[in-house]
């Protein structure tokens, strides 16, 4: 299966959260309506006119799903350019050989594509911000990182490195 056909076989945003009865919606929905975009993202959001394909491998019970998925929703809000396709990592581990971290296929993980399926670059797990703290900060920084990325206000930082990705 080429990627175009993994994409046709993925789920929207409201169809990823409704996999989830519990406090795995709840928490992506909190996310995703507290999430605050300044005009500048926005208009960097609103700046890519070209379709761009995103195939999302992400589980509803992962928090850095529930963290970043909602920022690529936002990014799709704000443009229609931007068609998102949800896919569980699950039994489509093969597809995530090329993205894996330390061995391990990590999620969510985006494979942003153009119009016509060529891949463009990924996303994988976190922004390289918390990424950068975790691996070199104090104690007190990554922990303080920690409670503010589970808090949703890394989301600015997700899409800005999203279309940074993309304008590659």
């Amino acid at each position: 299966m080429d990627m175009k056909q993994l994409f046709e076989k993925g789920v929207s945003f409201i169809e990823f959260v409704n996999q989830d009865k519990d406090t795995h919606k709840e928490k992506t929905l909190e996310i995703y309506n507290n999430a605050e975009i300044q005009d500048t993202i926005k208009d960097m959001i609103k700046s890519i006119d070209e379709k761009v394909n995103i195939l999302v491998f992400a589980e509803i019970w992962c928090p850095d799903c529930m963290i970043n998925v909602p920022a690529l929703q936002k990014i799709s809000d704000e443009n229609s350019n931007f068609n998102l396709s949800i896919i569980p990592r699950e039994g489509n581990e093969s597809y995530l050989e090329e993205y894996k971290v330390g061995g391990k296929a990590k999620i969510p993980t985006f494979v942003f594509m153009d119009k016509d399926f060529n891949k463009m670059g990924a996303f994988v797990e976190k922004p390289l911000v918390v990424k950068n703290i975790e691996e070199n900060g104090t104690q007190p920084e990554i922990i303080v990182t920690k409670r503010k990325y589970r808090k949703g206000e890394y989301v600015e930082e997700t899409i800005k490195e999203i279309i940074n990705i993309i304008k590659k």
